[in-house]
């Protein structure tokens, strides 16, 4: 009987044993698969930031080269104004000296051929200041824009 007992406690001990081994095996297979399970989100996780920092590079890029277009092209626009105008403001600054030679040829006739009786020569000095004081303002505008 005692040879009986002793079989089983070994046959017990030995379940004991193959049960230890398995929930250890258990255990470590858990264990395993949580730290392959974490690998694989952390994974995932730098993948997902990498690819959000190349997308957000890529579209600054772009966003970079098209501001720099739409600011040459604004450039341009400018530039092309600009020199209309001064053309504009040139040309009428011309129109204006021209009349003021006129005018002071006029005036110098008039002055000359003017006798005391007739006095047209305060019209013509006050024609002459209004022109010259647009001639001015024309300059100064043109200057302004330069």
């Amino acid at each position: 009987m005692q040879n009986d007992l002793h079989l089983q406690a070994t046959g017990a001990d030995r379940a004991s044993r193959a049960s230890r081994r398995s929930r250890s095996a258990s255990k470590a297979a858990v264990l395993l698969l949580t730290i392959i399970w974490l690998l694989l989100i952390a994974g995932g996780a730098a993948g997902a930031a990498w690819y959000a920092g190349e997308l957000q590079a890529r579209m600054t890029a772009d966003i970079e080269q098209q501001t720099a277009a739409k600011i040459a092209a604004m450039q341009q626009e400018v530039e092309t104004r600009m020199t209309e105008l001064e053309a504009s403001f040139r040309a009428e600054i011309d129109t204006v000296e021209a009349k003021v030679n006129a005018l002071n040829e006029l005036l110098t006739f008039a002055r000359d051929n003017a006798n005391e009786d007739t006095d047209n020569s305060n019209l013509l000095y006050t024609q002459l200041n209004e022109v010259k004081a647009k001639l001015e303002e024309l300059q100064k505008q043109l200057d302004v824009l330069k």
